[in-house]
């Protein structure tokens, strides 16, 4: 009997998620053993021609990693969606927009001024933009066109299943593809990681205080950071209390603090103004210029409390990048 097959692409993304399916070590022998992969075209040479010439939903499961920020992005999302039986967002960058995301900012015209007009250059002097379409002596070539906005995944195909972090971690992945392969699957639309703030696994939670008291922030390269002492009690921001739990706390270990990278809980709306909620409420200055003494410490508010949640927050975007959608909803 054949093996079921599966498909691994990177969109708007680092290479990260990609690794970390490398990541499973030994453990890649077992998944090899149970599947076929179908589609992999950053670690072996397939083509797009392979994957669109399966029939519908040929597929057992799609891991897409990375956001959607062009035309051949959303394309590919919607091929892959098309032809799997299951489509699971595999990593930040597709959960909630990603790093990525973060351009949501500034618009398109923005973004493209500064790469080719205004950016420091050893040759681009002539500040050449690339073209969408070229032809020269008979021969044709055509670019992905670049969106107005970053998006997650879900906002442009229905997506079945939620891996986060930057990157997931074996753990997870292991399980994830464990739960694909034997139909031990929660109901559509789960996160395939504990539903746990954070700080519930933090090794460093018994030295949390009750009563949190910030009259100033720092940033991790400022201070000699404690080992065994919350974070949050040094006056670094640390995203736990607003972020899903599942990572192994890697971050305290290393002693940095957490970025926010697997996402909110399903108790929250909102993890940057969740985060943001929680810090500004035990920020110890009452008076205009204590508060603003404080906060100063945080010089990339947007950087902070979303770096990989622009997207999918209630902000979304800034008001120069949200132009007419392109992209219809799933």
């Amino acid at each position: 009997m054949s093996k079921p097959k599966i498909a691994l692409y990177w969109c708007a993304a680092c290479g990260g998620c990609d690794e970390a399916v490398v990541d499973l070590a030994e453990g890649v022998l077992g998944v090899l053993d149970a599947v076929d992969i179908a589609f992999w075209p950053v670690a072996m040479d397939f083509k797009k021609g392979d994957v669109a010439a399966l029939p519908d939903q040929a597929l057992l499961a799609t891991l897409l990693n990375g956001a959607i920020r062009t035309s051949e992005q959303e394309e590919m999302a919607r091929l892959l969606r098309r032809k799997s039986r299951y489509l699971v967002a595999y990593g930040a960058c597709a959960c909630q927009g990603g790093v990525p995301g973060l351009a949501n900012q500034f618009s398109r015209e923005h973004l493209l001024r500064f790469v080719y007009d205004e950016a420091p250059t050893l040759g681009g002097v002539a500040k050449v933009r690339p073209r969408l379409e070229s032809r020269d002596e008979g021969h044709s070539l055509e670019l992905p066109r670049l969106y107005n906005a970053v998006h997650a995944l879900d906002e442009v195909v229905e997506v079945d299943y939620y891996l986060p972090g930057c990157p997931p971690t074996p753990k997870l992945t292991q399980a994830a593809l464990q739960a694909l392969l034997t139909g031990n699957l929660p109901p559509r639309g789960a996160v395939l990681a504990p539903d746990i703030a954070l700080c519930d696994e933090c090794p460093r939670k018994a030295t949390k205080p009750q009563d949190l008291s910030f009259a100033q922030f720092k940033r991790p390269h400022e201070t000699l950071i404690d080992p065994e002492k919350c974070l949050l009690a040094q006056g670094l921001v640390c995203c736990g209390p607003a972020t899903r739990g599942g990572c192994e706390a890697q971050c305290i270990s290393g002693n940095m603090p957490c970025t926010g990278c697997f996402g909110p809980t399903s108790r929250v709306r909102d993890q940057g103004a969740k985060l943001l909620s929680s810090l500004c409420a035990n920020v110890a200055g009452k008076d205009e210029p204590g508060i603003n003494r404080t906060l100063d410490g945080i010089p990339d508010p947007v950087g902070t409390f979303y770096r990989y949640a622009l997207p999918a927050s209630i902000l979304r975007r800034s008001e120069c990048s949200a132009a007419t959608p392109e992209i219809p909803p799933p």
